[in-house]
């Protein structure tokens, strides 16, 4: 193999685990979270709020059923929540904005 080959060879190896060492925390962090539906106040959800919105700050409504924010993993129903209101992993049918 010629010096230029090698050399290439051992940048590219190099710049490969280097990526790999970056992407690494972030895939620990995230795993780390879940999806928690109905626990955002208003604009201040993390992405999903129903039909006519985009992402993230998008909800409309505290609270808003369908819009999720990331929180720590095995959080989400132990939430303290004004009224009988609960996080869920899933998305709920309560505190809608009205059409």
């Amino acid at each position: 193999m010629s010096k230029t080959r090698l050399t290439a060879t051992v940048l590219a190896g190099a710049m490969a685990g280097a990526l790999a060492g970056i992407a690494a925390p972030q895939d620990a962090a995230a795993q780390a979270k879940e999806k928690c539906y109905g626990v955002s106040l208003k604009g201040q959800n993390d992405c999903k709020a129903g039909p006519g919105t985009t992402c993230a700050g998008t909800s409309t409504v505290d609270y808003q059923g369908n819009a999720w924010t990331l929180v720590p993993k095995g959080s989400c129903a132990d939430m303290k929540l004004p009224g009988e209101r609960q996080g869920s992993l899933s998305p709920l049918e309560r505190d809608l904005p009205k059409a």
